[in-house]
């Protein structure tokens, strides 16, 4: 698993382009303020290892969010942040539900970008040293 994530001032969201035949009944846009952004790839690698990479991934995020504060998190799949082979879709779409509910258990607000499309996003990121983080887990 790779992880950009971005303690992001606002990030905005609206589906562009459906790169999948996918149909989750999710939202299709969205917008923000004072929000850890997680981009998010799944690897094929991931799916022996799935309780280890979430368990890292859940607590590398609050880590992340709980330095500002911040209690809302929008999680975003992000298929090109690595060389590796990408996991199945349903393996990915499954794990970001499963951590959007493990933190909405803990008191964030989650959302999560539509899967299976592109997304315009709007991202705006303020100066604090810890507001972008690179991860692989």
């Amino acid at each position: 698993m790779k992880m950009l994530s971005w303690l992001a001032d606002r990030f905005a969201w609206q589906a562009a382009e459906k790169t999948l035949d996918w149909d989750a009944g999710q939202e299709m846009s969205g917008d923000e303020e004072k929000a850890l952004v997680a981009f998010i790839q799944l690897e094929e690698q991931d799916v022996e290892r799935r309780d280890s990479v979430f368990k890292k991934a859940l607590k590398q995020i609050k880590w992340q969010a709980n330095k500002l504060k911040f209690r809302k998190i929008v999680l975003h799949s992000f298929s090109h942040l690595g060389s590796h082979a990408n996991a199945d879709p349903e393996f990915a779409w499954e794990f970001l539900n499963d951590l959007a509910e493990r933190l909405r258990k803990t008191g964030y607000e989650v959302w999560i970008t539509p899967f299976g499309y592109t997304c315009d996003i709007t991202l705006t990121v303020g100066g604090a040293p810890i507001a972008r983080v690179w991860k692989e887990i």
